[in-house]
Parts: C-alpha cells; sequence; structure tokens
C-alpha cells in the first residue's frame, strides 16, 4: 500500500530503518483481530497490508471469540496491538476481555483498538471512560488510510510503554546480577556470572563468550568463559585470523569502545587495574537503544565489581602468605615434620568437603568456613616457635614437666594470633586457625588440653584438625617413632571416635579413605 504524503510524519522518528534494508529481517510487530466474522478478518488482512514502523512488518495473528482471544493473548506476551469487535458471543464479550487482559492477565502494555458495527450499543464516551482502550472506532473507520494512522499510533504508543518497563525490568535484573556477581570470587566464576547475568536482562538466553586481555599483552586474547556454540573455544579451539568476530572483538578493544554491528554484538569492559574485557553474546535480532543503554550501564557496574575482584583476590593472596610465613616460621624450627602442615591442609579441605556433602553442621560450614579452614589447618602448630629446642627436638619420649612445657605451644598459638584476629572482623584465615592452634589437643571427651572443652564447645575446625594431626602423625615416621600402616592408624582412630574425636568427622575421614579420596602423599613418607 503506497502512503500518502501527509502521512509520512508518521515516520519521522524511524531510527535504524537501514537495517531493514539488505540481508538483516527484524523481528516483527504482533498484531491480533479478535473478531467473530472471518470477512473482517480477511478486510482488515488487506487493510494493514505493506504497513511497516522502524523497519518492521507485521505479524497478525487470529481469533474468533472474546475467550479464545483471551487464550492467545495469554500465550503471547510481546502482542503490541489488538483490534478488538465489541459484540461478538455476547453484546459485550469485547468489552469484557479488555477488563480481562487488564486485571486478570496483567497486560497493560498491549495497546487496545476496540471497534463496533453497532456504534450506538456501547456510547463512546462511557466506553472510553470506563475502559482502559486507547481508540474506539466503527468498523467502517478501519480501512485503507485510517486503520494506517491507528496502527503506527498505537505501536509508537506500545513501543515508548515497552521501553519503560524493559528500563524497569532491566535496571532490576542489573542491581541483583551485580550483587551476585560481587559473590563470585574467582575470574572464571565472575567470567560465566556475566554471561547469564547479560542473557537474564535482555532475555537472550546464555550463549556467549567473554574474553580478557592483558594490558601488558595486548596480542594475547584469553577466552574465560563461553557457552553454546562458543563452548569449543575453552577447549583450546581458535578463530580464524579472519573472522569477523575476532575482528570486532580486537576492534572493540582497541578503540575501548563496545560495538553494535549486528550479529556482532561485543560489549567492552575496562578494567582499572592488570585486563580488560570484552564480551560476545548472539541476540535474534539486533538490538534496540533500550537495550543498548542498559548493557551500558551494566558495563559500568560491571568494571567496578572487576576491580573489586581483584581487590579481593589481591587481599586473600596477601591473607595466604601471612599465613604460609607463620606456618614457615613454626616448620623451620620443627623440619622433622617435613611437608606435615601440608598434607594436614589437604586432608582438613577433604574431610570438611566431605561433611559438607552430608550436610553436616550446617550453621558452621558456611563458604567462608570451606574456603578457608584448610589454609588456617596449617597454623596449628605455630606456638611451637616458642618452645624450647631441648624439648622441641628432644628424641624419646617426654617426662611430665617436660610435656606441660611442650602443651604450653596450644594457648601460646592462640596468643600469637590473638592480636590480629582482633583487628579484623567476621571469618578469616587467622581468626579459624587461632581456634584450630588453641583447640586442636582438645577431646571430644574433655580430657584434652589446654581447657579440658568437650563435645561441640570445641570448635568444629579444631576437631577436624584434632584428627587430622593424629592421622598424619602416625602415618609418617617422627624421632619417637616409625610409620604406622594405614589400617593400624586407622584402627586407633576409630578406637578413639567418641572419646578423643568427634564421631562425625571419623566417619567423613572413613567415607575420604574408603571411596580412595586420599591424598597420595599423605600415604608416602619423605624419608622412604
Amino acid at each position: 500500500m503506497a502512503l500518502d504524503q501527509n502521512e509520512d510524519w508518521m515516520l519521522e522518528d524511524d531510527e535504524d530503518e537501514s537495517l531493514a534494508s539488505g540481508l538483516i529481517v527484524r523481528q516483527p510487530w504482533k498484531l491480533l483481530i479478535v473478531d467473530d466474522e472471518p470477512d473482517v478478518h480477511r478486510a482488515t488482512v488487506l487493510a494493514l497490508k505493506n504497513i511497516t514502523y522502524k523497519g518492521r512488518g507485521l505479524e497478525i495473528l487470529h481469533a474468533y471469540s472474546g475467550q479464545q482471544g483471551f487464550e492467545v493473548l495469554g500465550s503471547n506476551t510481546d502482542i503490541a496491538l489488538t483490534i478488538l469487535d465489541v459484540v461478538m458471543e455476547t453484546d459485550d464479550a469485547g468489552l469484557r476481555l479488555v477488563k480481562r487482559i487488564r486485571d486478570e492477565l496483567g497486560n497493560q502494555l498491549v495497546r487496545i483498538v476496540l471497534r463496533t458495527g453497532q456504534p450506538g450499543h456501547a456510547p463512546e464516551q462511557q466506553v472510553v471512560l470506563e475502559y482502559d482502550i486507547n481508540d474506539y472506532k466503527t468498523k467502517t473507520e478501519l480501512v485503507a488510510n485510517k486503520i494506517f494512522t491507528t496502527v503506527i499510533a498505537s505501536l509508537r504508543s506500545f513501543e515508548s510503554l515497552h521501553a519503560l518497563e524493559k528500563s524497569s525490568q532491566g535496571l532490576a535484573k542489573i542491581l541483583e546480577g551485580a550483587t551476585n556477581l560481587y559473590q563470585l570470587h574467582s575470574l572464571k566464576e565472575f567470567a560465566s556470572g556475566v554471561l547469564k547475568q547479560i542473557g537474564a536482562i535482555l532475555n537472550l538466553g546464555e550463549h556467549g563468550m567473554l574474553c580478557a586481555q592483558s594490558k601488558s599483552d595486548q596480542q594475547c586474547l584469553e577466552i574465560l568463559a563461553a557457552t553454546g556454540p562458543f563452548s569449543s573455544l575453552l577447549d583450546g579451539d581458535m578463530l580464524p585470523e579472519d573472522s569477523h568476530l575476532l575482528l570486532a572483538l580486537n576492534t572493540a578493544l582497541k578503540t575501548k569502545c563496545s560495538q553494535s554491528n549486528y550479529p556482532y554484538e561485543i560489549l567492552y569492559i575496562a578494567g582499572r587495574n592488570s585486563y580488560d574485557f570484552v564480551v560476545h553474546f548472539s541476540p535474534p535480532w539486533p538490538l534496540e537503544l533500550v537495550d543498548r543503554n542498559l548493557l551500558d550501564i551494566f558495563c559500568e557496574r560491571i568494571s567496578a565489581a572487576m576491580d573489586n575482584l581483584y581487590l579481593y583476590q589481591q587481599l586473600r593472596r596477601s591473607q595466604e602468605a601471612t599465613v604460609m610465613a607463620l606456618a614457615d616460621l613454626g616448620e623451620f624450627r620443627d623440619q622433622t615434620t617435613g611437608d606435615h602442615v601440608l598434607r594436614v591442609q589437604r586432608l582438613t579441605d577433604a574431610i570438611a568437603g566431605r561433611l559438607k556433602a552430608k550436610n553436616a553442621f550446617p550453621d558452621e560450614m558456611d563458604n567462608a568456613f570451606m574456603e578457608m579452614v584448610g589454609m588456617a589447618s596449617i597454623l596449628h602448630d605455630v606456638g611451637k616457635v616458642g618452645t624450647p629446642d631441648h624439648i622441641l627436638f628432644k628424641p624419646g619420649r617426654l617426662t611430665p614437666e617436660e610435656r606441660e612445657i611442650m602443651n604450653q605451644h596450644a594457648p601460646m598459638g592462640a596468643q600469637i594470633l590473638a592480636r590480629t584476629v582482633a583487628l579484623v572482623e567476621g571469618t578469616t584465615y587467622l581468626s579459624l586457625g587461632a581456634e584450630i592452634a588453641a583447640g586442636h589437643h582438645e577431646h571430644f571427651d574433655g580430657n584434652g588440653y589446654p581447657l579440658g572443652a568437650k563435645d561441640y564447645e570445641i570448635p568444629l575446625s579444631a576437631r577436624i584438625v584434632a584428627l587430622v594431626d593424629v592421622f598424619d602423625a602416625l602415618l609418617h615416621k617422627r624421632p619417637y617413632k616409625e610409620p604406622w600402616p594405614l589400617e593400624e592408624t586407622m584402627a586407633y582412630i576409630r578406637e578413639r571416635s567418641g572419646t578423643q574425636f568427634d564421631p562425625q568427622v571419623v566417619s567423613a575421614l572413613d567415607e575420604v579413605v574408603a571411596e580412595g579420596l586420599l591424598p597420595l602423599d599423605l600415604l608416602q613418607d619423605p624419608a622412604d
């Protein structure tokens, strides 16, 4: 249908109209005709022929009763406009459907144009005031050029409302998503989270890829996360050097600007530290302006989150370095224990993982505990820095007096760490380390030292390391003993379940051993 010259103004704000030309086909606007007369459907389709708005044509759906119209609208939430007859199976079927659309479906976006062949049956002023509609026409009015004006005005109104709704929902998802990303502690976890959040914001699914480029080596593009058709890139596949996608990724990094050249949608995320990042995703249609604005906001949030992740990782590394330095200080004086603390760390992690899988102690085994308890366990004997050499290195059994002095390494270790623990709130390597140093010689039945604590008065971290420390010591050579076989060691541990050791921790160790999950180096003495 040719456009009247006087109606060209209706399309003056068409942005990206050029996208309709060439190879790109944009998603059509959905329009629903609800009328019980097939001839009206045919006439309306003919009148709507060739109408396009912003490079998008019309996809016309049909319903022949109010109930059928309700069902079509319920299963197609993206319908932009419905042209709705008033009198169908009942005299007010169309009016009832308007109420159901707004109230039952909660659809405030779809534009509704009522039309009637009996204008006196439902007075126009009354209908417009009482029902949430956009226009009210007689059937003779909605033909040829008249229907063009009505459709374009309705689509423009729908587009504006849809953009506002999409912005509101998108911003909510950005705030929610960015909060979730702040909880991720590794770069690859973070990268996967970014892909998921972009998919959620735009309802695109999760197909895409996120790459990082070191600021010191701009020739290297590292793929941190990839889904869907890009998954093979994680296995070592490479993008061809002449790939349009690779060119778009490099262009975004070079210009430090996102690229929107459908289908190569690239987000550039600036990092203030060692890396810059680019994200590619595959929308089924060219992005709308509202989508791009949402993604720009998201990129700003992600950039800040990336920086926080970097600072968090630096803090974690500095804490781990501090813990390792303290552990090395203890081992420097007592080298007869070999790699004892490292073996304790690995087995502590294994037992904690088994307890977590069994949902044991759910109130205590939070994410911080699981992340830190293994590393913290290497501080269990840090108090030995204060033990005199003639006792620490004595090859034979200790006298009762010497044993009393040796036993002071537990409270001394807790005291060494206490001042640092007081400076930082929450669970840290050092707070767990202080618990372990103080309590790893307590017994479950209360017959241990230094406090004689029992049962669950002893912190979980210390109950785990109490078992691990003895287990490893029995398996390996000491100045006062030869290594024990695994079977004898396990018999000793089981015999003291409920007295020296927490029964649930013993059970977890039993399962780790039975399932062959015991780290191999725990069974190999360096002296052998």
